[in-house]
């Protein structure tokens, strides 16, 4: 460092502070370049989320990185007591840097246990933890901010020097007395002098130098608003707060070198200090080679011994897709690449934890991502898909020409990745294995947002501005782009200075760090301790660690990455079979008892020892009944199902490629060449073969490299780096390629026009295609829950519900494909035959008791234990058996009005009134069992009297349905609209099936009824309103959208729960009917006038009658419109001979609502329209 230095920077906080920082990272580099300054330090608060990438990111444009943090000191009663009025004080800052290699392995051990502790208290360190890792380390004592410059504030000059003396014990010559200037607009304070004369005393008093530092979070001065604004974000504050609040000033910007000698011209040695201090800080982070735990002595020999046995017992019991020798070979290629790139560790530990869940009975996905191209990976039960059937390249996986790790992304059952995990921890120890951080970035929406709310900005006004800012992908666009893109705008901006100014503020924090989080899936296992390579950090929602840099970085780092998914699919698979197995079948034995497969000679029981030509899987796909089929649920595939008309697996695996934006346009000419209405287009004899089974469409990467070694003679190694660049559009690697595959073909027998042709085509697919490897080992999956609900619908659909049982739109969905999609049949809520989940019971699908809305599964759990065996005969049986008090209120509500408890009494509105009566009586006796009261009569509670329940009434159909609906989520057992049907067919008014199935002729206008289960209202570009408003009829459910015109005719009709009739424009775009609605009516009104009907009520006993008349003598004095006709009764008491029929020989007012009313009547069996 040239003597010309004046100046380093040794207190930045970059955006690894997290809302808190604002020097961004790539840029500090070229800022210390244009002032001259060759060295900087990174001193993050609490954390080196970014140690290594500065030590690259710093190095690589020529300036020196200083690797340190800021860490909050813990004070103890101890070190204020001698002030004789002891107090805590919030932990205080101080700046530790890496003076070398020893001094960065302690600052990661030191910023380990400032998250490790377990104490449930902020990140912090103590005195002692300084004490037994400051080798190495220098440390600056914090400035007017940390604890010196606190105890000092506050009147504590020996308690400021006790910890002074304490930190120069620990650190030697290493320790500095920190100095800062950050002047306000008014100037100096007193309190500040003479904290900064407290600070200069001491050092001089105990011969510790001082350095000058800026405590730098942002560029320059004018961010300083901008600044304040992100600072609010974090504390919850709100910009027009001012001086109390603001703890920094427009000060902490990155100053220049003159800047800094000019602000400390009193103090020379104090801006030395800071140019000697880079001097002595000679490390910088660097990048490790991959580290993993040693798995055997000898592993490349284990994994020989494992993956030759492995091959052996697969190729006894799977369809050869090639000879026994094609297999060997394969295998020894392979197990050579991996042993030339020093992989056999890794494949060894992979396949022992996917070995250990396995035989543990915890599901595992086929494969995901290239490694499924591996047969090694398939003789160690890594993957469960044979390469050879698929034709499925290694070269992908792991490419000779290009050394880079492998990585394996495994996929587990949800419901227990957490148990692959701990077995992992349990093997390696829990200090080696770690989940990796992640971080989320302030983007241009949440931007707009947080500023909006900090500067008190109305929500709505704030809510559209973010709403005019585009979505690019899964991505908002940038503010800045937003605002050459949308003239809305630009136009809100120059109108009003608040936007102008939120706007402002939202470009200069967009794309900084809000929080920090850990990864979905990877987990990192080592041969040491975790935090002797990387600092170590632990999400307070996780008992788990994570490390502190991310997943690139941590790879940097030397460290391994694992990928440990969790594929809901692979749950819902496990739940059917754990259902079918429950009901005593073998998966090849259908609910029928027929056969539906043979199983191989020894071949066990599972999902991946189905054959895959199941032709009623494939008339399944075909039809395109896939509601729940994973991969292919949406409309979108529903539709290119239906055009392809899948006959082989071979088709999922390329249906699951081509369906992404892009590849799709390919989609039709897919399907016609498949069912014979277009021919196959020929690229060049040499190559046809290998597109044949994608009907002459490049759909995978594979093609891509097989083409490349077919005609030009590439290695599919050099193929594979040939699709990499290809793929990224490297025009310099295109331009080197190009004549080196022409070259390569024109050896081949190929033209220079036609090989550039086939290079070009290559070149476009490259960016398109597919992984094949991941496409298949997906197929597979879709392919096995095709066939479950193809050949086991009853336990695949109960095993779908219960991985959404708490998903009420799911469930309904799920339903609707039960009751009508697959006319299953199926049990409603009953406490006597209902488990807290979905079961299957007779061959009928039993509705979980755990579905219910408010109510949950342990509660459900509860009732279900209480009950055993032995069914509950009433409900006080049921008091005295379950707890109720612990089941609760609410979820005891939700079982009475979904008719849970109708087998134990079929009045609804009776057991719900009767809730608080049976919850006291059960607690009651429940607190004789638990305090061992035996009554004179035997049983705990026997001698405490039922409770007698209210006579009333049943809630009226309708009602009920209603109850029913707060408690399901939708309608289980009826529907409201059910006693207007025949009204409303006199009407001409269709059904949603019927609109749909006619739509598909064609455009139409059609009258629709529905119960209105929900509205939004939006505002177009153009300020007019439109609504989606949500209804449902005895078919389905369905949503219409209505323009401002319709809609403000409508809006007073379609409040949630109305019955209405609806005009709509019906049209059926790629399998999804569009409705939009013209007018809206009450349900009552439209059909008035529907014309006449009679009534035949079927009756049960006689002593019904009088209530029969009571409510229709009513109904003819009040009911003054509307139609009327003839009533008849028919008896069907079991003491008459037969029917009876009773005509009452008069008309009567017929109507949905008298329907209901008779429906309701104890003794009333069924009521008919004539």
């Amino acid at each position: 460092m040239g003597g010309s230095v004046t100046y380093i920077h040794l207190r930045v906080h970059s955006e690894y502070s997290l809302l808190e920082g604002a020097m961004r990272l790539k840029k500090l580099p070229g800022l210390c370049a244009g002032m001259d300054m060759p060295a900087v330090a990174l001193t993050d608060s609490n954390n080196m989320f970014a140690a290594l990438e500065f030590s690259v990111a710093a190095s690589g444009a020529g300036v020196q990185p200083i690797i340190g943090c800021q860490v909050d000191l813990h004070y103890d009663e101890s070190q204020t007591a001698q002030t004789g009025r002891a107090q805590v004080l919030r932990p205080a800052p101080l700046v530790l840097l890496a003076q070398n290699e020893h001094g960065y392995e302690n600052l990661m051990l030191l910023n380990s246990k400032l998250y490790l502790r377990g104490d449930g208290q902020p990140a912090h360190v103590t005195l002692h933890d300084l004490r037994a890792h400051a080798e190495g380390v220098i440390c600056l004592t914090g400035g007017p901010d940390g604890p010196m410059g606190r105890l000092l504030a506050g009147g504590q000059r020996p308690a400021a020097e006790a910890i002074l003396i304490d930190l120069k014990q620990s650190f030697g010559n290493r320790l500095y007395v920190e100095l800062q200037r950050h002047r306000s607009d008014s100037g100096v304070t007193e309190a500040e002098q003479q904290i900064e004369r407290g600070h200069l005393e001491l050092a001089y008093d105990h011969g510790v130098p001082v350095v000058a530092t800026n405590d730098v979070y942002f560029p320059d001065p004018k961010m300083y608003e901008a600044h304040d604004a992100l600072i609010c974000i974090a504390d919850g504050a709100y910009v027009d707060q001012q001086d109390a609040r603001r703890r920094l000033t427009a000060q902490h910007y990155f100053k220049s070198p003159a800047e800094m000698v000019a602000l400390f011209a009193d103090l020379p040695e104090a801006v030395e200090n800071t140019v000697e201090i880079a001097r002595r800080c000679a490390f910088m982070a660097y990048r490790r080679d991959p580290i993993l735990p040693k798995f055997a002595d000898n592993e490349v020999a284990e994994l020989r011994r494992q993956a030759q046995d492995g091959l052996k017992a697969r190729l006894a019991v799977i369809p050869h897709a090639d000879s026994v020798e094609a297999y060997d070979k394969r295998l020894e290629f392979e197990l050579g690449i991996i042993e030339s790139m020093g992989f056999p560790g890794y494949f060894l530990i992979v396949a022992d934890f996917i070995k250990w869940a396995k035989d543990h009975g915890i599901p595992v996905g086929p494969g995901r991502g290239s490694g499924a191209g591996s047969l090694v990976a398939y003789a160690l039960t890594v993957t469960d898909l044979d390469p050879l059937r698929y034709s499925l390249l290694f070269e992908r996986f792991l490419n000779p020409d290009r050394v880079s790790m492998p990585d394996f992304d495994i996929d587990f059952c949800m419901d227990r990745r957490e148990e692959v995990i701990q077995y992992v921890q349990q093997k390696y120890g829990r200090d080696r294995v770690g989940q990796i951080i992640t971080f989320g970035a302030l983007l241009s929406k949440a931007a707009v947002r947080d500023i909006g709310r900090v500067l008190q900005m109305p929500y709505g006004q704030v809510d559209r501005l973010s709403k005019m800012i585009p979505v690019e992908g899964v991505k908002p666009v940038s503010i800045e782009k937003a605002l050459a893109d949308e003239p809305r705008l630009r136009e809100e901006a120059k109108n009003e200075e608040v936007v102008d100014r939120l706007l402002t503020y939202g470009q200069q924090v967009e794309g900084l760090l809000r929080n920090a989080s850990t990864h979905a899936a990877g987990v990192v296992i080592a041969d040491r301790p975790l935090d002797a390579l990387v600092p170590i950090y632990q999400d307070p929602r996780s008992d788990m660690p994570a490390t502190q840099f991310n997943m690139k970085w941590v790879e940097q780092a030397g460290l391994v990455k694992f990928d440990f998914l969790g594929l809901k699919t692979l749950t819902v698979i496990q739940n059917a079979m754990d259902l079918i197995k429950l009901g005593g079948r073998s998966l090849h034995i259908a609910a029928d008892g027929a056969t539906l497969y043979q199983p191989a000679e020894g071949a066990v029981d599972d999902i991946g020892a189905i054959p895959l030509d199941d032709a009623a899987s494939y008339r399944l796909y075909a039809s395109a009944k896939t509601v729940a089929v994973f991969q292919v649920e949406s409309s979108g595939m529903m539709d290119a199902l239906k055009r392809m008309k899948p006959t082989c697996i071979e088709d999922i695996v390329a249906l699951v490629a081509l369906y992404r934006p892009g590849p799709m346009e390919n989609i039709p000419t897919y399907c016609e060449v498949k069912n014979g209405l277009k021919e196959r287009q020929s690229v060049h004899p040499l190559i046809d073969y290998i597109l044949e089974e994608t009907q002459g469409i490049i759909v995978y990467q594979e093609q891509v490299m097989q083409i490349a070694q077919v005609m030009a003679g590439y290695t599919l190694g050099g193929a594979d780096l040939l699709r990499r660049a290809m793929g990224k559009k490297i025009k310099e690697a295109m331009d080197a390629e190009r004549p080196k595959f022409e070259k390569g073909a024109a050896a081949n027998g190929v033209d220079k026009k036609t090989a550039s042709d086939v290079f070009d085509l290559l070149e476009k697919f490259a960016n398109y295609g597919f992984n094949k490897s991941h496409a298949a080992a997906y197929a597979v999956v879709s392919y096995q829950t095709a066939w479950l609900k193809a050949n086991h619908p009853v336990e695949f659909m109960a095993g779908v519900m219960n991985c959404d049982i708490h998903l009420t739109d799911k469930l309904a969905v799920y339903f609707e494909e039960v009751r009508k999609g697959l006319a299953l049949a199926w049990t409603p809520p009953c406490v006597n035959r209902s488990q807290p989940q979905f079961t299957v019971s007779q061959g009928a699908l039993v509705y979980a008791l755990g579905a219910l809305k408010n109510v949950g599964v342990e509660a459900m759990r509860l009732v279900t234990e209480g009950r055993g065996e032995t069914p509950f005969v009433t409900l006080f049986d049921l008091a005295r058996r379950v707890d109720l008090k612990r089941v609760g209120k609410r979820p005891l509500e939700m079982l009475a009005r979904s008719g849970a408890f109708d087998v134990l009494n079929k009045n609804r509105r009776q057991v719900f009134d009767a809730l608080d009566a049976l919850v006291n009586y059960s607690a009651a006796i429940h607190e004789q069992k638990n305090s061992n009261q035996v009554s004179l009569f035997g049983e705990a509670g026997d001698d405490l009297p039922e409770p007698r329940l209210m006579q009333m009434a049943d809630w009226l159909p309708a009602e009920r349905l209603n109850e029913e609906f707060k408690a399901v989520g939708f309608y289980l057992s009826g529907h409201p609209l059910d006693d207007y049907m025949s009204a409303l067919k006199r009407k001409g008014v269709m059904t949603l099936d019927e609109v749909r199935a006619k739509a598909e002729r064609g455009p139409m206008v059609a009258k629709m009824a529905g119960i209105v289960a929900g509205r939004q209202e939006r505002k177009s570009a153009k300020g007019n309103r439109f609504a989606f408003a949500q209804l449902s009829d005895t078919s389905g459910a369905y949503e219409v959208t209505l323009f401002s015109d319709t809609l403000e005719l409508a809006r007073v009709h379609l409040e949630t729960g109305a019955k209405v009739v609806i005009t709509v424009e019906a049209t059926l775009e790629s399998d999804q009917l569009k409705l939009l609605g013209r007018s809206v009516a009450p349900i009552d009104a439209a059909v008035a006038d529907a014309g006449s009907a009679g009534l035949r009520i079927f009756v049960e006993q006689a002593q019904s009658i009088s209530f029969i008349a009571s409510v229709l003598a009513q109904a003819r004095k009040e009911v003054k419109s509307g139609g009327r006709g003839p009533v008849t009764l028919c008896l069907l008491d079991p003491s008459l001979p037969g029917e009876v029929d009773i005509d009452l020989h008069a008309e009567f007012p017929v109507n949905p609502q008298i329907k209901g009313a008779l429906k309701s009547l104890v003794g009333v069996v069924e009521v008919e329209e004539v």
